[in-house]
């Protein structure tokens, strides 16, 4: 049997922006990870948007995801809530990393993060109701399913429910 990847999560450089562009502009995969409405993503609006999101001030986690000393993805902690202590959690992969086991151990490293280092009490998720592989990783992670936003989302020409997943840091 082949050997676990080596998982871990780091800041991003320079050189994770091809990886992440992949992703970020993946039409096929759009709807697992954004709720806007797909379309092209030029490279250029893509950078600035990095560069915004990393040296502005606000609260949001951004990781890179890293298997074996190479970019896989991404798993971000955002919307915080300083009163209450929760945050929404997101991750993504590149297309050769999925189904590995990868996002499931990306996600706990995350949500450890998010509960020893941010002192948060609550991390919750949203997924589309059909990304059953996600579902299946968030569950073994300990999400569980808080409820469900009934055909919330335009996916590939139908509607589908979008899957509220939540854990509590006593719950771990």
């Amino acid at each position: 049997m082949p050997e676990a990847p080596t998982v871990t999560l780091r800041a991003r450089t320079p050189a994770d922006l091809d990886v992440l562009y992949s992703i970020a502009s993946d039409l096929e995969t759009w709807e697992e990870r954004d709720p806007g409405a797909p379309g092209p993503v030029p490279r250029q609006r893509y950078e600035a948007q990095a560069t915004a999101a990393a040296t502005s001030y606000r609260d949001d986690v951004f990781f890179v995801v890293d298997v074996d000393g190479q970019p896989a993805g991404s798993a971000t902690l955002f919307a915080f809530d300083a009163l209450a202590r929760h945050a929404e959690a997101g991750i993504s992969l590149a297309e050769g990393f999925r189904g590995r086991g990868v996002g499931t151990e990306a996600l706990r490293q995350l949500v450890d993060f998010g509960f020893t280092r941010r002192n948060l009490r609550r991390i919750h998720l949203q997924a589309v109701a059909s990304n059953a592989g996600a579902l299946r990783a968030y569950a073994k992670v300990g999400f569980v399913e808080e409820g469900r936003r009934r055909e919330h989302a335009w996916v590939r020409g139908a509607y589908e429910d979008v899957v509220i997943m939540g854990l509590l840091r006593d719950e771990r």
